[in-house]
């Protein structure tokens, strides 16, 4: 049999190997070896789903109804509970048939969206250091991602007028992620307004990734990139349940924003998947019109966990900011150690898993991220940890 018989392709091929893959890869080979792991690694909430979305999905999985093919476009109730939230937390209005569409979590949709709109060789505008399909799905678009590097001294976000007029004409998308993983820094107003402007003047569509929209700190409540005049006529918003009602595992999200955006990746999904299973859907429903006490509970115990370990490690001389939002600590590294040398050190002699920064692209070197999904008593033993690892 031909060698090349099973020869990937030239897009599987110039894909990154998948960070977390490796990092969970080095965690098993350390929890078979009975070592004690604190887990600062992957951004998966360490808390259970709220009992009463649990109890909606049980009662709607009984019914027979819910076991056949899912609509495309996800159930009426979804789509509307999904407009209903937009409005109370946004204050944005959306077209619950035209401008919102259900997505199997919103890693899926912002993975798939490139194919609807780029060809072979064109150009996406991805920030460095970024969560991964933004790169990963331009790549098997056919596209090609082009840096913006998100520097410490910009505030983390892209310097717009650096991009060159060469790329800006090859661009379909530009990708924004406010609050940011793995950063967790937070846009401005006048960030949004020029972001909005640069793509209408350059012809360039907006992807926002607004996962950790409901996760912050301190009286901070991130905005929509919707809020803004003109940004319907431009962008598409993604968003998620994952992080807000630790529904991870669960896979329900959505995008809205501009209705011709929203149907041209309705109908990249119609072509590969066929919905959310509805029981699924109606526990989302839950969710969104339920009782929102558990989120404002979660903002202050991953508020705590934040000072904890952000406080710990600048005691011992770290160079660690307190982000406003997200469950991230983007963290400087404390030495001239490469990330990954580093991350490997902490895993090595403190049992402690992080993240390193170059795994997210080549602007994320110098630092490490730790996500704060780890009880804190646990967090208080790490930076002990860490301590007698210092000296």
């Amino acid at each position: 049999m031909s060698k090349d018989m099973f020869k990937f392709s030239k897009r599987l091929q110039a894909l990154p190997p998948y960070l977390f893959l490796e990092i969970d890869k080095a965690k098993r080979q350390a929890r078979q070896e009975g070592r004690d792991i604190i887990d600062f690694g992957i951004g998966d909430p360490d808390q259970p789903t709220p009992e009463f979305i649990i109890e909606a999905l049980s009662l709607a999985s009984r019914e027979p109804a819910n076991h056949r093919y899912a609509l495309d476009q996800g159930m009426p109730v979804l789509r509307q509970s999904i407009r209903s939230w937009y409005k109370r937390r946004f204050n944005v209005a959306l077209d619950a048939d035209s401008e919102i569409l259900p997505l199997i979590g919103s890693k899926e949709g912002i993975a798939h969206f490139p194919l609807a709109f780029i060809n072979q060789g064109d150009i996406s505008l991805v920030p460095d250091p970024c969560y991964p399909p933004y790169k990963g799905g331009t790549i098997l678009a056919g596209g090609k991602p082009y840096l913006m590097p998100l520097m410490q001294s910009n505030g983390f976000l892209p310097d717009l007028a650096r991009i060159p007029l060469s790329i800006r004409r090859k661009a379909r998308l530009i990708f924004v992620n406010y609050p940011n993983n793995p950063t967790g820094s937070c846009a401005h107003d006048d960030f949004y307004r020029e972001l909005i402007e640069f793509a209408m003047k350059n012809r360039i569509i907006i992807v926002s990734d607004l996962a950790y929209s409901e996760m912050s700190y301190d009286g901070y409540k991130p905005r929509s990139l919707l809020e803004f005049p003109g940004a319907k006529e431009v962008a598409i918003e993604f968003h998620s349940l994952s992080k807000t009602y630790n529904m991870t595992g669960w896979r329900v999200g959505w995008a809205s924003g501009n209705a011709k955006l929203v149907s041209a990746l309705a109908k990249v999904k119609s072509n590969v998947d066929s919905g959310i299973f509805s029981a699924l859907q109606l526990a989302g429903v839950a969710a969104m019109e339920g009782p929102q006490e558990h989120v404002d509970a979660m903002c202050r115990m991953y508020g705590e966990r934040r000072d904890i370990l952000a406080e710990g490690l600048c005691s011992l001389g770290w160079d660690v900011a307190k982000p406003k939002a997200t469950f991230y600590l983007w963290i400087k590294i404390p030495s001239r150690t490469g990330s990954i040398d580093f991350a490997a050190r902490l895993l090595k002699e403190a049992d402690i898993v992080a993240t390193p920064g170059v795994g997210f692209g080549k602007y994320g070197e110098g630092f490490i991220r730790m996500a704060l999904t780890v009880p804190k008593e646990r967090i208080e033993e790490a930076v002990q940890r860490i301590k007698k690892v210092s000296r």
